[in-house]
């Protein structure tokens, strides 16, 4: 296979990923409307807890995982901020 076959292969492969995983976007978000949030909350806290954990078993800089919590109170204050005016 020559390398223009390779790079069009694997583009090809990324797009296809990246279908797929809008696809399922797209079905979490049905889902989530469809459930409450006391439901599907704990699912995404796991989901999210258990990724922080693989995240910490690859040997992520500490630098690195003081961003991913940051990034975590950043969304968690803006969630609650969003919360707050629809109350």
């Amino acid at each position: 296979m020559s390398d223009a076959n390779v790079r069009e292969a694997l583009n090809e492969k990324h797009e296809r990923n990246r279908e797929q995983r809008i696809k399922a976007v797209k079905r979490w978000v049905a889902y989530i409307k469809s459930e409450p949030p006391e439901v599907w909350g704990p699912q995404q806290n796991a989901v999210v807890d258990d990724q922080l954990e693989a995240a910490q078993h690859v040997g992520t800089s500490a630098q690195h995982q003081q961003h991913v919590r940051d990034v975590a109170a950043d969304i968690t204050a803006v969630k609650g901020d969003d919360t707050a005016g629809s109350e």
